[in-house]
């Protein structure tokens, strides 16, 4: 290859760098996918209230919360309880960031982590909080709610 074949190829990269656009992509989402983000957020801002009220109206009447080390609490009275006795006992200050959202028509799930605090009511004793979360999202004449909710320590 010779000085003047090599030459054009050297320059290929940097004639493409002037094809990438200058301003800020934007990512496209579904109106679903929006709503289900909101959703979260709000999810995120009650937890992090301590709001058990606002929680359970985030669910589906039969919603199901299943956290890790303790009893399945089904529907929305369980689920309310479940979250008192959480906020009873500790505060949390966590932030959720979506790793994987799917919609399928009317159901769709989100694969998510978490990391923030946890601070015990009774000593104000605090740590780390990380965890690994998946919900099951149902599209009903409320809109988006979540149906079936767990979450773990990622080992």
């Amino acid at each position: 290859m010779t000085y003047r074949s090599r030459f054009p190829a050297l320059l290929l990269p940097f004639a493409l760098l002037a094809f990438i656009p200058k301003g800020r992509l934007e990512v496209v989402m579904s109106p679903a996918e929006q709503q289900l983000r909101t959703l979260l957020a709000t999810y995120e801002t009650s937890l992090n209230a301590g709001d058990g009220a606002r929680i359970e109206q985030l669910y589906a009447e039969d919603g199901v919360f299943m956290p890790a080390g303790f009893p399945t609490a089904s529907g929305r009275s369980a689920v309310r309880g479940a979250y008192d006795a959480v906020f009873a006992n500790i505060r949390i200050a966590i932030h959720f960031t979506v790793d994987e959202l799917t919609v399928k028509g009317d159901v769709a799930y989100a694969r998510t982590h978490s990391a923030g605090t946890a601070t015990v009511v009774a000593t104000g004793a605090s740590g780390p909080e990380a965890n690994r979360e998946l919900f099951i999202f149902a599209r009903g004449p409320g809109g988006w709610k979540i149906a079936r909710y767990m979450f773990n320590k990622a080992s």
